[in-house]
């Protein structure tokens, strides 16, 4: 039996995916979302067109949760937090598997490092990689990093996580694996904002190639092996989220470069996640000029021309 907290579109999608191993519960925050989705049989405001499996079942009722059974925690990162703090007695003592890609603006802490932080005796771990909820829940192959820790943990994890088209490869670079995910929205923001302003392909291309070089930097600073960004959370999730209008942070960066509105219902995760890392990368004297640029898009400091003459006018230097 598997639970997963967060009936957004990915988690719906996880717990759709994760029911053709066996029975799977998903968690809503609102009593009248839950109820919806039993009886429409999908989740119609977050993911239409996608059924839901008769193993599945909705509920809002988190008491019932049984002991030491893993979550799957697909919530925004800055509402982590909150989630863990009001349900710790209930969620403590199991594996807690955060699904959420970010840094938390207000302590710079990762998903993982919340968990440590709020729950007694979870085990700790991260499932992040390339990734549309769309493509999970019609069955469509998938390729995801679980990062954990504890080795001995994180293969029963990956048997109990994989299914027929979802599948996990399996690391301890726990750090490098949530840097990956939540560096690559930063980045995501400004290819979006590129193509958004009109300065074409090859631009994006070369910002995509110096954005990855900046995550490895910032990564290895913080402990991180370099090469897990070279996988599945850190290349592979870069590739995807900066081509695709199906990513939200891409598409963000799609409406500061038009500069245009953008829909504030809508999570952004890249947003607060450029903030915090900016703020990391000082701290590890780390030069993070994308991340600066991204800062100053998003938060309205500067224009998409004023952020390019930025990045174009630095010292020239060797690749």
């Amino acid at each position: 039996m598997i639970w997963v907290l967060g009936a957004g579109a990915f988690g719906t999608a996880l717990a759709i995916s994760l029911a053709q191993n066996g029975p799977v519960t998903l968690w809503a925050r609102d009593a009248d979302h839950a109820e919806h989705m039993n009886t429409s049989g999908e989740n119609a405001q977050r993911l239409p067109g996608c059924p839901l499996p008769d193993a599945l079942t909705v509920t809002s009722d988190l008491s019932a949760l049984p002991a030491g059974v893993p979550c799957l925690l697909a919530v925004p990162t800055q509402k982590l937090r909150g989630l863990l703090e009001s349900h710790a007695n209930i969620l403590s003592n199991r594996p807690l598997i955060a699904c959420c890609k970010g840094i938390e603006l207000t302590t710079g802490l990762s998903p993982t490092r919340i968990i440590e932080a709020t729950t007694s005796d979870a085990v700790a771990a991260v499932l992040t990689g390339p990734s549309f909820a769309a493509d999970i829940a019609r069955g469509l192959p998938t390729a995801l990093t679980l990062a954990c820790a504890d080795a001995d943990q994180g293969k029963v994890l990956q048997s109990q996580l994989s299914t027929p088209n979802l599948r996990l490869y399996r690391t301890t670079d726990v750090i490098g694996a949530e840097l990956g995910g939540a560096l690559k929205n930063v980045m995501a923001i400004g290819c979006g904002a590129v193509i958004g302003a009109g300065l074409g392909e090859s631009a994006r291309a070369a910002l995509m190639t110096r954005g990855f070089a900046e995550m490895q930097r910032l990564a290895q600073a913080l402990g991180a092996d370099p090469d897990t960004l070279a996988g599945l959370s850190g290349f592979g999730d870069l590739t995807l989220t900066c081509s695709s209008d199906q990513s939200r942070n891409y598409r963000f960066g799609q409406s500061l470069g038009r500069k245009e509105p953008f829909d504030p219902s809508i999570t952004v995760e890249g947003a607060a996640t450029a903030q915090a890392a900016m703020k990391m990368a000082r701290e590890a004297g780390i030069d993070a000029p994308v991340t600066h640029a991204v800062v100053a898009l998003s938060t309205g400091q500067l224009q998409v021309d004023q952020v390019m003459d930025m990045l174009l006018s630095r010292p020239l230097k060797e690749e």
